[in-house]
C-alpha cells in the first residue's frame, strides 16, 4: 500500500509539472488575475497523502500548524479556523465568554467598538452579531485607515467610557500610525481587536503586524498571501484566551481534547478524567467530558487537508511575500507618471507593508471616472476590485445604522470618495514580468487617452 501511494503522488507531481508545461497566456485574450493560489507539486502531494490517510477532519496536521504559524503574527499560540471570517466571528465571541475567558477580558452586550467605516464586511459584522455596538469613524486619504484624530476625538468625548474596544485592518497591509493607537489603546484600557487578514510579512518600526492586539486574525483565502484554499487563523500571547478560542470554535465543548489525535478518543483524552461528574446541573451523573459544553460556540474547525496546505505555503513564504513588494514596486512605477489624477499608495511613516494590493484612488478632478478605468482595464482582462465595502453604511446590510446621520457623504467625506474612487490591482507571485508589461502598455493607453 505505500509503494502504491507513492506512486499516486509521483503521479501528482508529473501531473502538475505537466500542467504548468503548457499553460500559455496571451496578452488580452487571458485574464490577468488579481490575486490566487501559488502552488507547486507539494501543496497538492500533501493533501492528497491527507486525503487518502483517511482522517479528514482537524487533526495532526492543524495541530502541527497551530505550533508554529503563531510566531508570523509575532504571538505565542493560536487557533486555526475554517475561514480568515470565521477567524474575526471566533476573536470578537470568545469576548463573550463566561467560563474560560479571564474575567478582565469579558465584555457586555452594548459595549461599544471603535471601527473605521471603510471595510471589509466581515471586520465589523462579528461585532454586531456578538451584540457590541460599533462607532464609526472616517478614515484618511490616500491609506483609507482609520482617522486617529477622529478616534482620540470620540474616546475624550465618552465620559461614560462606554467605548471598550477598537478594530479595524490594516489597509492592504499598509498600517496607521501604530505608536498612537497604542497609546490610546493604553491610554484608555481598550481592547484590540487586530485583524491582520491583509497583513501577512507587514511591519511596523520592525514589528510585526499581527503582534499588537490582544488577539489577531489572519485569513488564509485564496486571494491573501498564502492560502490553504479556506482557512484562518486567530493568534493571541495567552494561553487562557487560547483554550476559550478553541472551545469556541469546537462547540463550546469544555474538553480541551487529546494531545495526539484530535478527535480520536482511543489514544485517551489530554486531562485523563473522561468520565467523571462534571455536569454542574446534575453532579450525581456521570457523564463523557467531550461531550459537555461550558460555552456558547460554533464549528469553524479547519478540515487537516488544509493545514496540510498550509504547512507547505509556508516553505513557499518568503518568495511569495518578496514577490508581492517587488510587483507592488513595479506597478508604482507605471503609475507614478499619472499622480496629477491619482493618490497612488504610500507606506506609512516607519512601516514596511507586504502589499496584499495596490491600491488607487481617483482625484475628484480627474478627467476619468473610476468606472471608466475600470470598464477600461476589464475590457482588456486585467482584474480590479474596489477597495471592499467602501462606505460600510451606503449598503442594505447595514441601513440601521445609517439611521443616525443627516448625511453620511458630509459625515463621512473621504469615505464616500473611496466609494467613489478606489480600486485596487493584484501584486501576487502570478504577476510575472510579461504582465506587468501589458499593464504598463494598457494603463499608458488610457491616461494618454484622457490626458
Amino acid at each position: 500500500m505505500s509503494r502504491k501511494l507513492e506512486q499516486i503522488l509521483d503521479l501528482v507531481t508529473e501531473y502538475v509539472a505537466e500542467k504548468a508545461e503548457n499553460e500559455v497566456w496571451t496578452p488580452g485574450k487571458d485574464w490577468i488575475k488579481y490575486s490566487g493560489p501559488y502552488f507547486d507539486d507539494q501543496e497538492y502531494r500533501e493533501a492528497i497523502r491527507v486525503l487518502l490517510s483517511g482522517w479528514l477532519i482537524f487533526g495532526e496536521k492543524a495541530r502541527e500548524f497551530e505550533k508554529v504559524f503563531p510566531e508570523y503574527l509575532g504571538k505565542k499560540h493560536g487557533v486555526m479556523t475554517n475561514s480568515g471570517s470565521s477567524a474575526n466571528l471566533l476573536m470578537a465571541s470568545v469576548l463573550t465568554s463566561k467560563n474560560k475567558l479571564p474575567e478582565k477580558y469579558r465584555l457586555e452586550k452594548g459595549d461599544k467598538f471603535i471601527t473605521p467605516i471603510v471595510c471589509f464586511p466581515t471586520t465589523i459584522n462579528p461585532i454586531i452579531q456578538n451584540g457590541f455596538e460599533p462607532v464609526f469613524v472616517d478614515v484618511d486619504i490616500p491609506s483609507l485607515n482609520l482617522n486617529l484624530d477622529e478616534v482620540e476625538r470620540l474616546l475624550v468625548e465618552d465620559t461614560e467610557r462606554k467605548i471598550r474596544g477598537i478594530t479595524f485592518a490594516h489597509v492592504l497591509g499598509n498600517p496607521p500610525d501604530m505608536d498612537r493607537l497604542m497609546s490610546l489603546v493604553e491610554q484608555y484600557d481598550l481592547i484590540f481587536l487586530e485583524d491582520a487578514c491583509d497583513a501577512l510579512g507587514s511591519f511596523y518600526d520592525g514589528q510585526r503586524l499581527g503582534s499588537y492586539g490582544l488577539l489577531s486574525t489572519c485569513s488564509f483565502f485564496p486571494a491573501h498571501h498564502m492560502t490553504t484554499g479556506e482557512g484562518g487563523f486567530v493568534a493571541t500571547n495567552s494561553a487562557a484566551v487560547q483554550m476559550a478560542l478553541a472551545s469556541y470554535r469546537d462547540w463550546g465543548r469544555a474538553c480541551y481534547c487529546n494531545t495526539k489525535k484530535p478527535g480520536d478518543v482511543t489514544e485517551g483524552t489530554a486531562c485523563g478524567n473522561r468520565f467523571k461528574n462534571w455536569l454542574t446541573g446534575n453532579k450525581s451523573i456521570p457523564y463523557d467530558h467531550r461531550y459537555v459544553f461550558d460555552e456558547i460556540g460554533y464549528n469553524l474547525k479547519p478540515l487537516d487537508l488544509q493545514a496540510a496546505i498550509g504547512l507547505q505555503q509556508l516553505h513557499k513564504l518568503p518568495f511569495l511575500e518578496s514577490s508581492r513588494r517587488e510587483n507592488f514596486s513595479s506597478l508604482y512605477e507605471i503609475f507614478e507618471p499619472y499622480s496629477e489624477f491619482l493618490y497612488l499608495p504610500q507606506a506609512t511613516k516607519k512601516s514596511d507593508p507586504c502589499w496584499f494590493g495596490f491600491l488607487l484612488l481617483v482625484k475628484p478632478d480627474a478627467p476619468f471616472t473610476k468606472q471608466q478605468f475600470v470598464d477600461h482595464m476589464e475590457e482588456n482582462k486585467i482584474q480590479t476590485r474596489s477597495y471592499f465595502t467602501g462606505n460600510a453604511l451606503y449598503h442594505p446590510a447595514y441601513k440601521q445604522y445609517a439611521e443616525g446621520y443627516d448625511n453620511l457623504e458630509a459625515s463621512f467625506p473621504n469615505a464616500h470618495l473611496a466609494t467613489e474612487g478606489s480600486v485596487f490591482l493584484g501584486t501576487f507571485a502570478g504577476y510575472t514580468r510579461e504582465k506587468i508589461d501589458y499593464i504598463k502598455k494598457v494603463v499608458d493607453r488610457f491616461m494618454e487617452k484622457h490626458r
